[in-house]
């Protein structure tokens, strides 16, 4: 049975920050004789530039440094640690084996510029991913330049553009679920068109008839996310896509969940003209802290034309790319894309093969409904259903003792566990979004549905202890509130300014 009094007991020492741990003549570095005469530096710089000294600056000595990033790593919950159940991010264990081969010096030293001839290694690399990921989707073209999804969505929708355009047609407005990701509106906007929302059924899927009210001569595309954001499969999207494509719309579908239909089912078999992959998150990139991404957009053949430049392709044994053509939207993004997460890609897909990538949607799916299965009587799913890789319960069992879905995610801390994804998708009222992923053990999975039942017990029992959570962290609950409304975003030698307690007052 879980136990939240002994999950966490650690050391975790208290850090200050680098500018408090200061001081003054401490130095964290040594330099060798150079050998040749020295000069000061007030020579070789500017006078304008120069300062003799920059204020507030800290000075430290290597241990400090050291321990000071240990520590605070201490404190970081990573996915070594354990499971990381971020609905809709499939924050997965990625293999090392595939970072190791991203830094290749081969790879790493390779600039994008260099002719095609020096850099045939790194183009064969793009080609073979954009080929593979074509198969897996059933598509027919790919780019790999967007950074990440919402970019690849921005890019999807400006190639539908394109050829609307082409074709003299005036056509303004994209369909968007709400139980679509949340990014699709956003990007929506951003290319130039008019949103419209389209509420889902009670079975939590967008209905043929909703579709086809909604459907004019307007209608661009419409965006959906399938699986959707509640874990469901859209079970009528090839009617969906009959629709559409009948009005002479696309269908745009969002594959950040693509993790659960890998080797299983393919998009472009199912009517979907055009898609963006997370490449960091189904294909071994390391998901989150800002770190690269890639939303590579694979499309239908009449969209190709309009794909980004410049793109690679193979005569032969010799790989090329073309930097112009006429009918391109242009580039997307500077160089051909983030490279590194094209080579951790590359090297997942070939190392898995064609059976095994199968085993990512099984695993995923299995998963996912095992924790259904486990927590269900415990918590309420308001679409009670089988669900593909993520599911979605609430608060609802938890509210008559005064227990939100925020102190449950706040108590799971104390059982050493990260929190789900709370309060998303918008359409279930205080929801608990959890995608377990392919990469966990049943073990695994075991220890988060106990920890979780306990907080169900504890909540009917005990309700206090849970509102009052996390008890053994190294910080209690913050005031999240105050801190997204009045952030402090500067420091002075003086130290950090004093929280704002009242919202300044409008003039006028």
């Amino acid at each position: 049975m879980a136990d939240a009094n002994r999950t966490t007991q650690h050391i975790a020492l208290e850090e200050p920050l680098l500018f408090e741990k200061s001081r003054p003549g401490r130095i964290g570095y040594s330099l060798p004789p150079t050998g040749v005469p020295e000069l000061p530096l007030k020579d070789l710089v500017p006078a304008h530039l120069y300062r003799e000294r920059v204020e507030g600056l800290p000075e430290l000595s290597e241990t400090d440094v050291v321990r000071h990033f240990n520590r605070l790593a201490q404190w970081n919950y990573c996915i070594d640690r354990g499971i990381y159940p971020l609905g809709s991010c499939t924050m997965k264990y990625n293999p090392r084996l595939n970072e190791d081969i991203a830094r290749w010096t081969a790879f790493t030293e390779a600039h994008p510029y260099l002719p095609d001839e020096l850099v045939q290694g790194c183009l064969a690399v793009q080609w073979h991913l954009e080929r593979y990921l074509c198969e897996i989707t059933g598509m027919d073209a790919a780019t790999l330049q967007p950074a990440a999804g919402a970019h690849g969505e921005l890019t999807g929708l400006l190639l539908i553009r394109a050829y609307l355009e082409e074709r003299g047609e005036k056509r303004t407005r994209i369909l968007v679920p709400d139980s679509a990701h949340g990014t699709n509106p956003a990007s929506a906007a951003l290319g130039g068109f008019e949103v419209v929302h389209l509420r889902s059924d009670e079975r939590g899927l967008l209905s043929p008839s909703t579709l086809r009210a909604a459907m004019s001569r307007d209608v661009a595309a419409l965006m959906i996310t399938n699986p959707n954001t509640l874990g469901l499969f859209e079970e009528d999207i090839l009617e969906i896509a009959d629709i559409l494509h009948e009005a002479g719309a696309f269908l745009y579908m969002d594959g950040a969940n693509m993790n659960a239909l890998v080797g299983i089912a393919r998009p472009g078999d199912m009517g979907v003209d055009v898609l963006h992959l997370n490449l960091h998150k189904t294909f071994s990139t390391p998901h989150g802290s800002g770190g690269p991404g890639s939303g590579p957009v694979c499309v239908k053949a009449p969209l190709a034309p309009y794909l980004p430049v410049p793109r690679v392709f193979r005569d032969g044994d010799r790989y090329y790319r073309v930097w112009e053509s006429p009918r391109s939207i242009g580039r997307v993004k500077a160089f051909q894309g983030h490279f590194g997460v094209h080579v951790r890609a590359l090297a997942y897909i070939l190392s898995l093969g064609r059976d095994h990538l199968r085993d990512i949607a099984i695993h995923a799916v299995l998963n996912a409904n095992y924790l259904l299965a486990r927590l269900k009587p415990y918590y309420h799913l308001p679409y009670d259903r089988r669900v593909m890789h993520e599911v979605v319960f609430n608060d609802r069992r938890q509210n008559p003792s005064g227990v939100t879905t925020m102190d449950i995610a706040k108590r799971l801390i104390d059982y050493g566990l990260h929190p789900p994804t709370v309060y998303f998708p918008l359409i279930v009222p205080g929801a608990l979004m959890i995608e377990p992923t392919e990469t966990e053990s049943i073990e695994e999975l075991d220890r988060f549905a106990e920890a979780m039942i306990q907080i169900a017990r504890e909540a009917a029992e005990q309700p206090e202890v849970v509102r009052s959570a996390p008890h053994r962290s190294a910080f209690g609950r913050f005031d999240e509130v105050e801190a997204a409304r009045h952030p402090v975003l500067r420091w002075s030698p003086h130290g950090f300014p004093p929280p704002r307690k009242e919202p300044p007052k409008e003039s006028g």
